[in-house]
């Protein structure tokens, strides 16, 4: 009995982009590092957009993706879009970014929500979530939740599962 190849095989494989000038990564130290390397990228969308950026072990920097293009004041995140380059670039941790074209980084209850879902999610696949930095476009205003968070004395990125 012969057999035929699994149709249903699939690959999944990395790309690095060869356009790429190869320069030493930055290491992520704080927020102002993670403006200072987004802030040209998203200053200039009418819309809400999400990245993430990849880091090693060491907080350097392994790669930066948008994962999401929403609306004026909207925009869908889900942890499946967000983990799967982490996974793929073998990245420790990761620190999710998003804009707010009104200028203004105060975070919605949204934002708040979609940042304890994503590190509940992080945690069961063993990927440190460090941060969500959200940026006012044009502003040069930009917020940490995770400063938010212990200001707040509500530390969701700490919390045990």
């Amino acid at each position: 009995m012969r057999t035929e190849a699994n149709p249903y095989k699939v690959r999944v494989m990395l790309v690095k982009d060869k356009a790429r000038k190869k320069r030493a990564s930055p290491q992520i130290k704080s927020p102002d590092d993670v403006y200072v390397l987004l802030e040209k990228d998203i200053k200039q969308l009418d819309r809400e957009s999400a990245h993430a950026i990849y880091l090693d072990s060491r907080n350097k920097v392994l790669g930066t993706e948008m994962i999401s293009l929403g609306t004026l004041n909207a925009n869908l995140i889900h942890p499946r879009e967000l983990f799967k380059g982490a996974i793929l670039i073998s990245a420790a941790s990761i620190i999710l970014v998003h804009n707010h074209p009104s200028g203004e980084p105060a975070p919605s209850e949204d934002d708040i929500e979609i940042t304890k879902r994503i590190v509940k999610a992080g945690k069961i696949l063993g990927i440190d979530v460090l941060d969500h930095v959200i940026i006012g476009n044009g502003t040069g205003k930009y917020l940490s939740l995770r400063e938010y968070s212990q200001k707040k004395k509500e530390n969701f990125f700490d919390e045990k599962s």
